[in-house]
């Protein structure tokens, strides 16, 4: 479902396309762009990662996303940080193991100069 947003939500769902994107290519300059020095990267089974741990794991194919489906994501900005919420629904193929991951997922951005910044990023088991 799509909903009016404004300039800043629509520029701030353009930075989740390019994460996705930079996640699903596993390009390390597209994933150093995309995220804020002070990433912090949590992980649905407790781990959390700084953005060179993140950048690395998916970057090096340990952590290796063939797809990428976002649903039932909303949008909001206030000021020069924004929340994007959303269900992540994708097939893995970690270290050569195919998988699926089905997830929740908090995104907190950060507005740096004209960039959103990936600042922290919380994942959780979806309830059944």
């Amino acid at each position: 479902m799509l909903y009016a947003q404004n300039k800043e939500e629509q520029s701030l769902t353009a930075a989740v396309e390019k994460l996705k994107n930079a996640m699903i290519s596993g390009e390390r300059k597209a994933l150093e762009e995309v995220a804020a020095d002070d990433l912090s990267y949590g992980h649905s089974g407790g781990k959390v990662e700084d953005k060179a741990t993140f950048v690395e794991t998916i970057a090096s194919g340990k952590s290796d996303f063939v797809t990428i489906e976002l649903k039932n994501q909303t949008v909001k900005v206030t000021g020069k940080t924004g929340v994007v919420r959303h269900e992540l629904h994708a097939t893995t193929n970690d270290g050569g193991k195919p998988g699926e991951v089905h997830i929740g997922i908090m995104l907190v951005w950060q507005k740096q100069g004209k960039d959103w910044k990936l600042l922290a990023r919380q994942a959780y088991k979806l309830p059944h």
